[in-house]
């Protein structure tokens, strides 16, 4: 999708339209999601720190994102993804690849699909898409990137909306473009290239990867030279189990308060369990991760020896990790993220009560919380989110709103500054 923050905002508030547009967080500790053509026309990108983008554009109208939303558009978009080919490979909420090998019989071409797709994404949802369409995976990525619109001299360029590299002519598309194109191409990355001549992915090509090898390391060297080269043998997955599943919350002000923290614990360990529950599994490995006032970040993580569902089971293995770290200089950021997983077992049914099994003091009956936790989701789907919720999301936290409602960072007490 083009610019597919922005986008949603703009069809839903045509009065928006030509004005420089950044999704995401207007406080000093936000960070761009989103913008619109005409704030990066200012130098204003996605990933850079609002304080940054409005120092670049001080007339831009910053709007906080709502993820709910963006999700919902998704998954439209991909619905119209899978009327053309089941072997569909979502990378994001606005990207994914196809496979449509299969599906030429029944259209035609490639092309003709990336047109049809392109005008339905138009007429029936309301934004706009580039497509890029390849033998490969990565030479389709690449090709979907030069398709779309762009910022020329001070002026938008609407971009071709479909580039087409045909079989055989991966070389001649890819070898004139600068290196940083290439997958796996970060600043050091780029800057240790820069070192030994390498500008444009020809460049690199022609190199050798003998000298890549040396350069980069055996996996990094090998992987960008036969990128160079247009080769990438990777099949579209349509069924990717997901890695992890987790939560951040950027505070507003730095907190140093370990009562605090562990409220906020307890906030995000039921707000990833419950994700971890909705993908139908359980985790073994669960991860705290701290940013702290002066931006170090580190995590602490901890397999447990059954696979845990409940905000309860994750609380009782992360709250001595954060128990054992010194917070005194104040925490700017809180993470919890669950991994390792195992397919649950279906509903849980109801667990038969033990006179003589209790669990030991202090500590969490897992079964039992997973058939509450059942219930609880099934309370929010009938009713609501705020139907029922735990304590420690009514208490001192009614600053930063729901989980996952302020990914990029919060919002300036001002709030919306469109």
């Amino acid at each position: 999708m083009d610019m597919f923050y922005v986008a949603v905002e703009l069809r839903d508030d045509p009065g928006l339209r030509g004005l420089p547009i950044v999704v995401g967080g207007d406080g000093p500790r936000g960070v761009v999601a989103a913008a619109s053509y005409e704030a990066r026309k200012f130098g204003v990108f996605s990933a850079m720190s609002s304080s940054r983008a409005r120092r670049l554009c001080p007339n831009a109208v910053f709007l906080p994102g709502r993820p709910a939303v963006y999700r919902e558009v998704s998954a439209k978009v991909h619905k119209i993804f899978r009327s053309y080919t089941p072997l569909v490979e979502g990378i994001a909420l606005d990207e994914a690849f196809l496979d449509v090998s299969g599906a030429l019989r029944g259209y035609g071409s490639a092309v003709t699909i990336a047109d049809e797709i392109r005008a339905r994404v138009a007429q029936e949802i309301g934004i706009t898409c580039s497509v890029g369409v390849a033998a490969n995976k990565f030479v389709a990525k690449i090709a979907s990137k030069a398709a779309k619109p762009r910022v020329i001299a001070g002026s938008i360029d609407p971009g071709e909306g479909v580039v087409v590299v045909e079989p055989g002519r991966e070389v001649e598309f890819l070898h004139p473009l600068p290196v940083r194109a290439l997958w796996g191409v970060g600043p050091a990355t780029h800057a240790r290239l820069d070192r030994i001549g390498v500008k444009t992915v020809g460049d690199l090509a022609m190199i050798g990867v003998e000298h890549l090898v040396t350069a980069l390391g055996d996996a990094s060297g090998r992987h960008l030279f036969d990128l160079a080269w247009g080769h990438d043998d990777r099949a579209v997955e349509s069924e990717r189990e997901a890695k992890s599943i987790g939560h951040e919350e950027t505070f507003t002000e730095d907190v140093a308060d370990i009562v605090e923290l562990r409220r906020h614990l307890v906030r995000l360990c039921d707000a990833v369990a419950t994700r971890v529950r909705a993908n139908g599994t359980r985790a073994r490995t669960l991860t705290l991760k701290i940013k702290f006032s002066n931006f170090r970040s580190i995590t602490r993580s901890i397999t447990v020896d059954t696979a845990r569902s409940s905000g309860p089971g994750f609380t009782e293995a992360l709250g001595p990790l954060l128990s054992a770290i010194d917070v005194h200089q104040g925490v700017r950021l809180l993470g919890v993220s669950a991994a390792q997983f195992e397919a649950a077992d279906g509903p849980a049914g109801p667990v038969q009560g033990s006179l003589f099994d209790e669990p030991a003091e202090g500590r969490v009956d897992e079964a039992t919380w997973a058939n509450a936790s059942g219930v609880m989701d099934e309370i929010r789907r009938k009713f609501g989110a705020d139907a029922i919720r735990t304590l420690a999301a009514l208490r001192d936290v009614e600053d930063l709103g729901e989980i996952g409602e302020n990914p990029w960072g919060p919002s300036s007490p001002n709030g919306d500054t469109r």
